[in-house]
């Protein structure tokens, strides 16, 4: 399920949850047709993971508890 990220990442929209704490402590995930990407805000510049959009939506509806 681990991808090797594609090298445009650095031109990639991140997007950060509405929940998020204002000191940073989160993820923040980029989407796109095939794959969706991961990575911690306090370490943007590190390798991030890389998910298919089925692995991503199964991961979220897991934590909804749907």
């Amino acid at each position: 399920m681990n991808e090797r990220q594609p090298t445009r990442l650095a031109t990639t929209h991140w997007r950060k949850s509405s929940y998020s704490a204002a000191n940073n402590e989160c993820i923040e995930v980029s989407h796109h047709a095939a794959h969706v990407n991961i990575r911690d805000s306090k370490a943007s510049e590190q390798r991030g993971l890389t998910v298919s959009t089925d692995a991503f939506t199964f991961f979220v509806t897991g934590l909804k508890g749907k």
